[in-house]
């Protein structure tokens, strides 16, 4: 009985094949590699993940795989970043579910999709990264039932796509709760949003591929006592985002705000201002402007009471407080719906939202079906992935935290493999440095593309 138990325990520990008509399933168990099923794993397979602790980045480049945590007794497998990894799980393939996983300590991304479409994130969990949950670059996304906190940007932040509900998820202990940056058409509905430094963001950054952003809807979210200290990195753009805030529309046209819960935020409910107030830089492509801008019937409570910082600044020439909305004055046809009691400042020229106008019915912006996705072609996924993985350390011209892409152009401009092995199992050459982290689990085809991208077709 003994012999046998033990063969049966060594053939459950391996990663087991569970084929089916259609795909397959491989199992991962403690003290194996995600990784390693993922490789392994062909196009409409599933790999289920144990509970347990794993300590490792997982890079997904293969189509229609679901990646997704066994939750038993309730405990779920979790993904250690130990405050040195830059990056939780990675999706490069389009058709990828990332669900019910323990994703912390990251460094850089929890969890983010770069270039796929037809994604689907669902119900983990995410604390302690920079970008909790970062779609980037995709079309026809669900983002739902996830719970994330201690971000230091974004819990989710949904950027340059299409077509994305953001829905049902949990957002607190962050920078800012849910963000959609320079994105087109996108729902957020039934979030809760609580006691990060902002609630909600729409932004339009100048200086990106993708020019603007607009057609969103933001409705039935509970948005509460986001007032927390701004904790961002110095350096950051997030740094900038007022505390205080419950909704913020910087730049975004065509935004509906309706059936919120806004309660209890220092400076303001909901703030519409353009690019150029929070000192953005200036791009002659994009409209800093918002346009459009529909604040339907909401639900506010004690809001904007003890303005601060810029937004304190911005209505220190009024002599008042207390305001749910604050406007620039420069946005064009804009509206609000009649509500007594509702005070806001800015709005003068906005007119009176059409009586019976909503978006009530409204359940998801996303394709009946999916999008016809063809795989990343190599520039595609060097420049994709290069995006996800390389710009949280390197900047084109100036230092961030390694050394700028120029240098690194010239040093490896003749010696392509060089560079492969540099981002695979970078060396630390300069004391003033800091380390770092290993690429190697992107693979030799991708840490190929990176470096022909890199060489061949980054410019600033």
């Amino acid at each position: 009985m003994k012999k046998l138990f033990t063969l049966g325990a060594i053939a459950l520990s391996l990663t087991t094949w569970q084929a089916t008509t259609q795909a397959a399933e491989l199992r991962v168990e403690p003290g194996q590699s995600i990784q390693d099923a993922v490789r392994k794993a062909q196009p409409g397979d599933t790999v289920l993940v144990e509970p347990g602790r794993y300590v490792e980045t997982v890079f997904i480049d293969k189509q229609n795989i679901t990646l997704k945590g066994v939750v038993r007794n309730g405990e779920r497998p979790v993904l250690d970043g130990e405050n040195r990894l830059n990056d939780g799980v990675l999706a490069a393939g389009h058709g990828a579910v990332i669900q019910g996983l323990h994703v912390k300590r990251f460094k850089g991304n929890a969890i983010m999709t770069q270039g796929a479409n037809n994604f689907q994130i669902l119900d983990n969990y995410v604390e302690g990264a920079f970008y909790g949950i970062f779609p980037q670059f995709g079309k026809n996304g669900l983002v739902k039932g996830n719970e994330i906190t201690g971000a230091e940007d974004a819990g989710i932040y949904v950027g340059m796509s299409d077509n994305i509900d953001v829905i049902g998820n949990k957002a607190h202990g962050n920078v800012i709760g849910l963000e959609l940056e320079n994105t087109r058409k996108a729902l957020m509905a039934d979030n809760d949003v609580t006691g990060n430094s902002s609630g909600i963001v729409l932004s339009l950054i100048p200086g990106l591929p993708v020019k603007d952003s607009r057609d969103m809807v933001i409705k039935n979210n509970r948005i509460v006592d986001n007032n927390l200290k701004n904790f961002a990195p110095a350096s950051s753009i997030a740094a900038g985002v007022p505390e205080g805030s419950g909704i913020l529309i910087v730049g975004a046209d065509e935004v509906s705000v309706e059936g919120n819960l806004i309660e209890n935020h220092h400076s303001v409910g909901l703030m519409v201002v353009d690019t150029l107030t929070f000192g953005l830089p200036d791009d002659p492509k994009v409209d800093p402007y918002p346009d459009r801008i529909q604040v339907l019937k909401n639900t506010w409570k004690r809001n904007g009471e003890q303005p601060s910082g810029v937004i304190g600044q911005f209505i220190a020439p009024s002599g008042r407080v207390g305001f749910e909305i604050i406007a620039t004055g420069k946005e064009k046809d804009s509206c609000t719906a009649q509500q007594d009691g509702v005070e806001s400042l800015g709005t003068k020229r906005w007119s009176r939202c059409t009586d019976g106008l909503t978006f009530a019915s409204l359940t998801s912006v996303r394709p009946e079906k999916p999008i016809p996705s063809e795989p990343l072609t190599a520039e595609q996924k060097g420049r994709f992935t290069y995006l996800a993985v390389c710009t949280g350390c390197h900047a084109y011209s100036s230092v961030l935290h390694g050394p700028s892409m120029q240098s690194i152009q010239a040093l490896y401009k003749d010696n392509p493999q060089g560079l492969v092995k540099f981002i695979a199992h970078p060396e630390r050459k300069r004391s003033d440095f800091p380390e770092m982290p290993p690429q190697a689990y992107l693979g030799d085809e991708t840490l190929s593309a990176i470096a022909h991208y890199i060489l061949n077709d980054l410019k600033n």
